[in-house]
């Protein structure tokens, strides 16, 4: 949904941040201006692909519809999603976002392992609008 949050298909797919040359501190959503540390005097922000898995944080359910920016059909009735928090295997952050369909809160448990994965949001004849997914490791897309 948002350009270069993300990258890659398949096995190679991975959430982009940034890291600071100065302190090496890891930022998502990406920084494009300064660090964000606010110990660090500053330096270069590299691209960095984050790691591809992590662990359960928490979750809940989503039983409502998003207010805009969230694209979804008003027309059609609302399908709740898990919605998980995912401590980040290298990292140590913890990212926000959608299970993939057909997970929902009785399949997570606080300390699985999960994995990335695209998918694609809603779509309409001219635009699939992409975005990324957390799959527990071990279900099939």
């Amino acid at each position: 949904m948002v350009a270069g949050w993300f990258a890659g298909e398949g096995d190679n797919f991975r959430l982009l941040g940034t890291r600071c040359s100065a302190c090496a501190c890891v930022f998502f959503p990406r920084e494009d201006g300064f660090c964000r540390n606010p110990g660090c005097s500053g330096g270069d922000l590299d691209e960095v692909p984050l790691s591809p898995r992590g662990r359960v944080w928490s979750y809940t359910d989503s039983r409502y519809r998003p207010p805009a920016p969230y694209v979804s059909d008003p027309e059609l009735p609302w399908q709740p999603y898990a919605l998980i928090a995912v401590e980040l295997e290298a990292e140590c952050m913890v990212v926000l976002g959608q299970a993939v369909s057909g997970v929902t809160v009785a399949d997570l448990e606080v300390g699985m392992e999960v994995e990335v994965v695209p998918g694609v949001l809603d779509e309409d004849a001219e635009t699939a609008w992409t975005t990324w997914y957390w799959r527990p490791v071990g279900v099939g897309a």
